[in-house]
């Protein structure tokens, strides 16, 4: 996390600050200054010994890359899991069948569902219900 902040721009940031500051207390900023940075430095030791000491040598081991979450994207997550658990071979062309036989069942549950509104027929992943006025889409009032 740089800020956009570069050589350049910090340069000219601290020839603002001594202009400001002027000749006689620039001294007393600078050693200001450092000091806060040698208390960072030694808040950051401080820090990573203390997590190296109850996490124990398993951090090491750790890929903190994978752990970024600007590199989290939910297509790429669902589609992996989606993708572990798909068969292969000749059951993936049973299930393909059996998908197809769930899909037909799933039409006719659907026409005999007008009867009984109340309950949702199982349907296949891959079929979208048409939605009428007579048959509007599920409401939820919680999730609202």
């Amino acid at each position: 996390m740089d800020f956009g902040l570069t050589f350049e721009k910090l340069l000219l940031i601290g020839v603002i600050a001594a202009v400001i500051i002027g000749p006689e207390r620039l001294p007393k900023a600078a050693e200001t200054f450092a000091g806060f940075v040698r208390r960072a430095g030694e808040y950051l030791r401080d820090t990573k010994s203390k997590m190296r000491d109850e996490i124990g040598p398993e951090i090491d081991d750790v890929d903190w890359r994978k752990l970024d979450p600007r590199q989290y994207d939910p297509r790429r997550i669902i589609r992996d899991a989606l993708m572990d658990d798909a068969p292969s071979g000749a059951a993936a062309t049973a299930s393909a069948a059996a998908g197809t036989a769930a899909v037909a069942s799933g039409t006719a549950a659907v026409a005999a569902s007008a009867a009984t509104p109340l309950l949702d027929p199982p349907r296949s992943p891959m079929v979208r219900p048409a939605f009428t006025s007579e048959a509007p889409p599920p409401f939820d009032l919680e999730a609202t």
